[in-house]
């Protein structure tokens, strides 16, 4: 996550926000607690849009759209292409993207091409594409391809998505936006991007972070693969082969 935070912090360097705003926002949650029966969990972002610090202004006035990126824990991932070759389907190409997201989902107050250009939501990491520039291959083609196909079946296990007019103003100045996060959400530190525009200028952003992790009979044994690999594998396979020959004599009887 910290090769991904330092980018997203750079950009938030050298994009300078179009007037002076501040914004106050916050998550309904800062941990997410994983158990044998989670099913998912909903969260809420909401905040307000006010003026900046040391500014006369008592409001910020005018029309915003705001703009919520959420991101799970980063890894690198290999998109595969598999092929028929005599009759079986082999891996023939492949492309890794570097520090690419575990989850990631987007909130909006209108459709991302009405809030801002293309190249201002790139550069913020806000489009689901801007996270495969990262791919380490020289063809540029094939990335864009890979990475296409990448975002679409983490699509489909309800990992990544886009989710336009999620954000609702209660007042000019304050929004609120839900998304109920899957059950299969990965473990780990979460990020909660928020982002305010006006007149298609990004004029604030603020960040909240939020954890999602194991914890019960979960947590051990997810802590066990890892700190003590040897021992869960052999565990792992006693209790396979004890579940197999109890099958077997209950079945005779």
């Amino acid at each position: 996550m910290i090769r991904l935070f330092t980018l997203i912090l750079l950009a938030f360097l050298f994009s300078t926000p179009a007037m002076a705003a501040r914004l106050i926002s916050q998550v309904s949650t800062d941990t997410v607690e994983i158990t044998s029966s989670f099913a998912g969990e909903k969260l809420t972002f909401f905040g307000n849009i006010v003026p900046d610090a040391g500014s006369d202004e008592e409001v910020v006035e005018g029309t915003f759209h705001v703009v919520v990126v959420v991101l799970g824990p980063t890894q690198n991932r290999v998109a595969r292409q598999m092929s028929n070759v005599l009759g079986v389907w082999l891996n023939t190409d492949q492309v890794e993207f570097e520090k690419f997201p575990s989850y990631f989902h987007v909130l909006s107050s209108a459709k991302l091409s009405e809030i801002s250009d293309i190249t201002t939501l790139t550069t913020n990491f806000i489009t689901p594409e801007s996270h495969t520039l990262a791919a380490l291959g020289s063809d540029i083609g094939k990335n864009i391809r890979f990475g296409r196909e990448l975002i679409r079946l983490m699509t489909q296990q309800g990992l990544f998505g886009v989710q336009e007019n999620a954000v609702n103003f209660m007042s000019d100045n304050f929004y609120s936006a839900r998304l109920t996060l899957p059950s299969n959400a990965p473990p780990g530190p979460y990020i909660a991007m928020t982002y305010v525009f006006q007149n298609g200028e990004l004029i604030a952003r603020k960040s909240e972070g939020f954890g999602v992790r194991k914890i019960g009979f979960e947590r051990f044994l997810a802590l066990s693969s890892v700190q003590q690999p040897l021992l869960y594998g052999l565990v792992c396979v006693v209790l396979a082969l004890f579940t197999g020959w109890l099958g077997g004599v209950l079945f005779r009887r």
